[in-house]
């Protein structure tokens, strides 16, 4: 397969378009395994190990699922970052690359999947201009790191998501009593 060297020649199958309804599409399949039983098993798993057993919750099973989805994305990740850029080169997701990857997750929430898209689309447009910096954007990374842990550990959208109800209630204004409105 070509080893340290990588593996190249592959065909160009995929485009900006489908890349990005192949994210729309996982995005919508992540969200509904979470909002189903299995992923309310998940998170209680991710959350209290010792409560979700208590609770009848198969924590190796769910454990197993939660990796099987996983890399099922990551494998499709791989497949459409190959077809698009025609080969694939084990320097290419070193250690470095999983220290962006953490910081996009925890930057956006941990909880959030509408948090880590923003966060991912943030740093890869910081990631763009310090481009010509490589040894600053790395210490810039564990800087952000260090202080979203410190003051935000939650990360910047928490548990939120990016929805028409979280819009309407930031538009909404606090009501008065009727004192307030004479």
């Amino acid at each position: 397969m070509g080893g340290a060297a990588g593996l190249f020649g592959i065909p160009r199958l995929i485009n900006w378009t489908w890349a990005f309804f192949a994210v729309v599409i996982t995005v919508v399949v992540i969200r509904n395994l979470l909002w189903s039983s299995y992923g309310r098993a998940c998170i209680s798993v991710r959350e209290d190990e010792t409560a979700a057993e208590m609770m009848g919750v198969d924590i190796t099973r769910y454990k197993v699922l939660a990796f099987a989805v996983g890399a099922f994305f990551a494998g499709l990740g791989g497949g459409i970052y190959a077809h698009y850029f025609y080969g694939l080169q084990p320097a290419t997701f070193g250690f470095m690359r999983s220290i962006e990857y953490l910081v996009m997750v925890v930057f956006g929430g941990m909880g959030s999947i509408s948090g880590s898209i923003l966060a991912a689309g943030a740093l890869t447009v910081i990631n763009v201009v310090l481009q010509q910096f490589s040894a600053i954007r790395m210490i810039l990374y564990a800087l952000l790191l260090i202080v979203i842990m410190i003051f935000r550990p939650q990360g910047l959208m928490g548990s939120l998501e990016i929805s028409p109800k979280l819009f309407r209630k930031a538009g909404r204004r606090p009501e008065h009593g009727s004192a307030g409105n004479q």
